[in-house]
C-alpha cells in the first residue's frame, strides 16, 4: 500500500480503499458534518458509520457536502443492537439509506454477535437478520456484506445457514491487542480484517515503546500505529475531529516498518487493553 487511495480487493471482488475514516463517538451535527467532509479532503475515500453511533444523517451530509461523487466514496454502517429478524432488519436497513440520503451502501455489517437482547437465541436471530442482508445484496442496495467483533464461535455459527459469506470482520485490533485467533479464522474464510480503534481510544500515545517508536522514524505515535496495521495487512480506521490529525493519520505511505517493528508492536500486550468479550456485553 502506497497511498491513501490504494485497495483491497474483497472476495466478491469488490474493491474498498485501505484506510478509512472512523466516526465513533463523534455526535450528530456540526461536529460530524465537518470532520467527514475535511477527512473528503484530505484525501479519505472510505467513511465508516453505525446505526448506533447516531450520526448517519450527518455523515451523509459531509459526503454531501464534500462535493466528490458518490460513487467515489465507500460507505459502511452497521445494524444496531437492538435490531434482529428479518423484516426488522430490513427496515433498519432503509431507515439508514434515508438517513445516508443514499440509494445504496458499499458495505453492511452486523455490529455484535451477541447483543444483550438476544442472548439466548442470537444464532437464530443473526441468521434471520443475515437472509435479510442476503436479500438487500441481491437487489444491490447493498454492495459487501459483512460482520464487526464475531469471534470463531459466531462465525460457524452464521456460515451453518447463510448463503453468501461476509467479506469483512471488522474487528479491535490495536497495538498489543492482535486477536490472533480471529484473524487467523477470519481470513481462513476470506475475510478482510479491518481494525477499530487502532490507536487504542487514545491509549497508544501513553505506551512509552510507541514514543521510542515514534522517535526512531520521525513519525508521530498515530502514525506508526496505522502504519502498523496496515503492515499487518488490516484496514484500519483511524477516527479524530482535529483537522490537522484527520489529515497526519493519512500521512503514512512515504515510510516502512522494520519486520523486527512490526513484531514488537504486536507484542505489547494489555498496553492500550483488550476488546470487550462479545459474549459479555451488556448493549
Amino acid at each position: 500500500m502506497n497511498a491513501i487511495s490504494d485497495r483491497y480487493t474483497l472476495s466478491n471482488g469488490v474493491e474498498i480503499p485501505c484506510i478509512g475514516f472512523g466516526t465513533w463517538q463523534m455526535p450528530e451535527g456540526r461536529v460530524a458534518v465537518g470532520s467527514v467532509r475535511e477527512a473528503i479532503a484530505a484525501g479519505y475515500r472510505h467513511i465508516d458509520t453505525a446505526q448506533g453511533y447516531d450520526n448517519e444523517t450527518s455523515v451523509g451530509r459531509g459526503v454531501k457536502e464534500s462535493g466528490i461523487p458518490r460513487r467515489d466514496i465507500f460507505i459502511t454502517t452497521k445494524l444496531v443492537n437492538s435490531v434482529r429478524g428479518y423484516q426488522e432488519t430490513l427496515d433498519a436497513a432503509r431507515g439508514s439509506l434515508e438517513k445516508l440520503g443514499m440509494d445504496y451502501v458499499d458495505l453492511f455489517l452486523i455490529h455484535w454477535p451477541r447483543p444483550v437482547d438476544f442472548k439466548d437465541n442470537w444464532k437464530q436471530k443473526n441468521a434471520e437478520s443475515w437472509r435479510a442482508f442476503e436479500a438487500l445484496y441481491h437487489k444491490g442496495v447493498i454492495k459487501a456484506l459483512g460482520i464487526s467483533n464475531f469471534r470463531p464461535h459466531h462465525i460457524d455459527a452464521l456460515l451453518e445457514t447463510a448463503e453468501i459469506m461476509p467479506v469483512v470482520n471488522q474487528i479491535r485490533l490495536a497495538p498489543g491487542d492482535t486477536q490472533d485467533e480471529v484473524v487467523i479464522h477470519s481470513r481462513k474464510k476470506g475475510m478482510l480484517l479491518e481494525a477499530y480503534s487502532p490507536l487504542g481510544v487514545g491509549r497508544v500515545f501513553e505506551v512509552p515503546e510507541m514514543k521510542k517508536m515514534a522517535e526512531k522514524y520521525g513519525k508521530s505515535i498515530a502514525q506508526i500505529a496505522i502504519r502498523w496495521s496496515l503492515q499487518r495487512g488490516y484496514l484500519p480506521l483511524p477516527k479524530s475531529v482535529t483537522p490537522s490529525r484527520i489529515r497526519e493519520n493519512a500521512q503514512v505511505f512515504d515510510f516502512e516498518l522494520s519486520p523486527e517493528d512490526v513484531e514488537r508492536i504486536a507484542n505489547l500486550k494489555g498496553s492500550v487493553g483488550y476488546s470487550d468479550d462479545p459474549d459479555k456485553i451488556s448493549w
